[in-house]
C-alpha cells in the first residue's frame, strides 16, 4: 500500500500558498486542474489516469410545455467546459430523453411527483463540446417517452461517439483512450434499466467487464430524493413506495466484485464520498445541469465536479472536488464560495467517521492507505 509522501504535501501546500499570495481572492476558489500536483516522488505520473464524474444532466424539455434555453443551450456548460475536458475520461448521468418529437409520455400514480423530459437531439452538441465520453442511461427518466425515447437517446449518443450504458439493450460499454480501457456499467431500480436490486446480476456484469477492461466504472441511480435525504443510511431506502436500494452495500459489494470507481446519483442532492479497498465512491453528485426542470433551491442547486486520479488499474491516488451551482434559469457556474466542498466535508465526516480520506478547503482529496 502506498502513502502520499510528506514531500508531495509540502510541495502542494507551498504552491497553493504561492497562488494565494499572488491573488488573495483565490484563497477559497482554486479551480485549476491538478495534473501538476505530484502524486509522490516514487510514483510514475505516466501510470496515472484522471477520471471526471458529474451528476444529473437535463438540458431543457419540450414537454409538457416548451422550457428550452436560448441558443440551443450553448451557455449551459460553457463555464465548465475547460474543466470537464481536462481528463482522460469524463462521465455524466443523462436524465430524460434525447428525442425531437413523438414518443409515449409516461404516466405516474401521483401526478404531483411526476416529471417527464424530452430534450431535442441537437442538444447533444453541448455534451460533445464539454468533452463527455460516457453517459449513464440508467435512471427514472430514461424511459420518459417509452421505447421511442430510449432508442432515440441511444442513437443520438452513438452518432457523436459518446458511449452509454444502463439500458437493457446496452447494459455496459467500453471506452479506450491512450491504451487504457474503461468499462461503464450502470444500474437503476426502474423499468427498462439494468436492475439496481439484482445484486447477483450486477456482480456478474462486473465480472464480465473485468475480463475486458482495465478500469471498471459503476454508475448507480439510487437512494431517496430531496434535501432531507443527504445522508447515506446504510440500509434500503424506500421512496414513494419504490425500493431505491441499499447504496452503501451495493457500492461495497461491487468493489469486492472488481469495480474500481463508483459514481452515484439519484437523490438530487450531494452525498458523502468514501474510499473502500483503495477504490473511490461518491454516493450522489446531485443536480449538475438541470435547466428549469428540477428544483435547484438551496442544497439542490449545488453540485460537484469530481476528478479522480488512479493508476491504470483503478487504484485511487487522490482527487479534486470543484464546486458548481445553478439557478432555475441559468447554466452551470463555478462556485467561488465552494459550498459543495463544505457540504461534502460535513457529510463525509458524519456518515463515514472511519474514513481515511481528507478533504481540504479547496477541494483536494488525499488518502492515507492502510
Amino acid at each position: 500500500m502506498k502513502i502520499v509522501k510528506i514531500t508531495a504535501l509540502v510541495w502542494l501546500t507551498f504552491n497553493v500558498l504561492a497562488i494565494q499570495a499572488q491573488d488573495p481572492s483565490k484563497k477559497d476558489s482554486i479551480i485549476a486542474p491538478i495534473a501538476s500536483v505530484p502524486l509522490d516522488s516514487a510514483r510514475n505520473v505516466a501510470d496515472t489516469v484522471s477520471i471526471i464524474g458529474v451528476g444529473d444532466i437535463m438540458m431543457g424539455t419540450t414537454y409538457p410545455e416548451d422550457k428550452l434555453p436560448p441558443e440551443n443551450g450553448r451557455h449551459l456548460l460553457r463555464d465548465v467546459e475547460a474543466v470537464l475536458t481536462d481528463a482522460d475520461m469524463t462521465f455524466g448521468n443523462l436524465e430524460g430523453t434525447l428525442l425531437n418529437s413523438g414518443g409515449t409520455p409516461k404516466t405516474c400514480k401521483d401526478p404531483k411527483v411526476c416529471y417527464v423530459f424530452r430534450t431535442p437531439t441537437r442538444y447533444v452538441d453541448n455534451l460533445t463540446r464539454a468533452g463527455f465520453d460516457m453517459m449513464s442511461l440508467a435512471n427514472n427518466h430514461a424511459g420518459d417517452f417509452g421505447e421511442a425515447g430510449r432508442q432515440s437517446s441511444m442513437r443520438t449518443l452513438d452518432s457523436v461517439g459518446i458511449k452509454h450504458a444502463g439500458q437493457q439493450a446496452q447494459k455496459f460499454t467500453v471506452f479506450e483512450k491512450d491504451s487504457v480501457k474503461y468499462g461503464l456499467v450502470a444500474f437503476a431500480p426502474n423499468s427498462g434499466c439494468v436492475q439496481l436490486n439484482d445484486i447477483e446480476g450486477a456482480k456478474a456484469l462486473v465480472a464480465q467487464l473485468d475480463s475486458l477492461v482495465d478500469i471498471i466504472i459503476v454508475s448507480f441511480h439510487g437512494g431517496a430524493e430531496g434535501a432531507q435525504y443527504q445522508n447515506v443510511p446504510r440500509t434500503h431506502e424506500i421512496f414513494h413506495g419504490e425500493d431505491r436500494g441499499d447504496v452503501y452495500a451495493f457500492a461495497h459489494t461491487l468493489i469486492d466484485a472488481g469495480a474500481d470507481i463508483v459514481f452515484g446519483h439519484g437523490p438530487h442532492v450531494t452525498r458523502a464520498i468514501e474510499v473502500y479497498k483503495d477504490r473511490f465512491i461518491t454516493y450522489s453528485m446531485g443536480n449538475f445541469c438541470t435547466y428549469r426542470g428540477i428544483s435547484v433551491n438551496g442544497v439542490n442547486g449545488i453540485a460537484p465536479i469530481i476528478k479522480v486520479y488512479t493508476d491504470k488499474r483503478g487504484k485511487f491516488y487522490q482527487g479534486k472536488i470543484i464546486s458548481t451551482y445553478q439557478t432555475y434559469a441559468t447554466g452551470v457556474r463555478i462556485d467561488p464560495m465552494n459550498q459543495v466542498v463544505k457540504k461534502i466535508q460535513e457529510l463525509t465526516k458524519k456518515d463515514f467517521p472511519e474514513t481515511r480520506i481528507h478533504i481540504a478547503e479547496n477541494g483536494l482529496i488525499s488518502y492515507l492507505a492502510q
